[in-house]
């Protein structure tokens, strides 16, 4: 199972589980999420990758920030998730 960052995926477990998030790190076996709401670049989620349902959409902008640790908004990740939850 390979992650990489800007990619959306969704909790399958905990008092978060169905919301989706934007992989903002990946760690071993963990990956670091954000929403851009109740958890924001500063305090990214902590999550084992078999906590995780991962989807094939990456957000490439999200991405492409986050690679070139360019300025990235936690707005940025809410407007992602939210297009791409309108899509489905």
């Amino acid at each position: 199972m390979d992650f990489e960052k800007g990619q959306i995926v969704f909790s399958k477990c905990g008092h978060d589980k169905t919301l989706p998030f934007i992989v903002i790190a990946v760690d071993g076996e963990y990956l670091y999420l954000a929403d851009g709401k109740n958890r924001r670049l500063e305090h990214p989620k902590r999550k084992k990758i078999k906590h995780v349902q991962k989807t094939n959409h990456v957000c490439e902008d999200i991405k492409k920030k986050l690679e070139d640790k360019s300025y990235l908004l936690d707005a940025d990740i809410l407007k992602a998730i939210k297009e791409y939850c309108r899509k489905k």
